[in-house]
C-alpha cells in the first residue's frame, strides 16, 4: 500500500477544519451567504413568544443545547417575525409516546395557534395512538397528507424537518424523504381540507404570511438547529 502524502494526512487529522458543516445552532459560511438565519441560537429564546403573549412560559427552557418543552401546560409558542415566501429547517425529537407539531402561517386571531395555521406533525409512531391514522403521522400534513413511514426515527432519536413555501407550493421532507408537495389553495387542496377536520373552520390557511410554530401537545419534546430564510 502506497504511503498517503504529507498534505493528505494533515488533512485526515485536521477533519474539523475542512467540515463545511456547522455546529448545532449555528450556520456555517454557506449558510450565512445564502441567507439564513437563525431561530435559536442555543443560548436565548428571544425569537419566540407564547402565542398571544409578548413573553415565554419558563416551562420551556434550553436543555442539552435544545429549546425544549420540559412539561405541559407552557403553551404553543411563535416567532415574533411572520413569514411568507419561506424555507425551514430544524431538528425535533419526541419523548415516548409523546406528540408536538411545527406549525406555519400562525396567525393570531384565532383561539388557538392551530385555528388557522397548517401543522406538520411530530409524533411517536410506535407508542402514540393518533399515529394510527396515516395523516397523523410523523412528517405528515397534518390530518390531509400522510408521509410515508420511512421518513420516520424513533422516540428518542433526532429527525431533521425541511420546510419550502414559495408562492403557494408546499414542500416538505423529514430525514432527506420528502413527504408532502401540493400547490396551496388549489382544487387538490381544497378537496383535502374539506376532506379533513378543517372543513369547517373558517379562515384555515387563508392568511399570505403567518408565524411559525412550536406546540404544547403536553409532552416533552426538543428542537434544535432551527433556520429560516426567506424566498423572494
Amino acid at each position: 500500500m502506497k504511503a498517503l502524502p504529507a498534505f493528505a494526512l494533515s488533512m485526515i487529522f485536521m477533519g474539523t477544519a475542512i467540515n463545511t458543516h456547522a455546529s448545532d445552532n449555528q450556520l456555517s459560511e454557506q449558510e450565512q451567504q445564502q441567507g439564513w438565519q437563525l431561530l435559536f441560537d442555543g443560548k436565548s429564546l428571544s425569537h419566540w413568544r407564547n402565542y398571544q403573549q409578548q413573553d415565554i412560559s419558563p416551562k420551556w427552557q434550553i436543555q442539552d443545547n435544545a429549546i425544549t418543552l420540559t412539561e405541559g401546560g407552557a403553551g404553543d409558542i411563535v416567532t415574533r417575525q411572520q413569514y411568507n415566501n419561506f424555507e425551514l429547517k430544524l431538528d425535533w425529537k419526541i419523548s415516548e409516546a409523546g406528540n408536538s407539531g411545527i406549525f406555519f402561517l400562525a396567525d393570531e386571531t384565532g383561539k388557538y395557534v392551530f385555528s388557522h395555521a397548517p401543522e406538520i406533525q411530530i409524533i411517536d409512531n410506535e407508542k402514540h395512538a393518533d399515529s394510527k391514522l396515516d395523516t397523523h403521522r410523523s412528517g405528515s400534513l397534518y390530518d390531509m397528507v400522510a408521509a410515508p413511514e420511512t421518513a420516520y426515527k424513533p422516540a428518542g432519536e433526532w429527525n431533521t424537518v425541511t420546510i419550502s413555501l414559495n408562492n403557494d407550493v408546499l414542500q416538505v421532507w423529514q430525514n432527506g424523504v420528502m413527504t408532502v408537495h401540493i400547490v396551496m389553495h388549489s382544487s387538490t387542496w381544497d378537496k383535502l381540507v374539506a376532506a379533513s377536520k378543517f372543513a369547517n373552520w373558517q379562515g384555515f390557511a387563508e392568511q399570505p404570511q403567518g408565524h411559525i410554530g412550536l406546540q404544547d401537545h403536553g409532552d416533552k419534546v426538543w428542537f434544535k438547529n432551527i433556520k429560516i430564510r426567506e424566498l423572494h
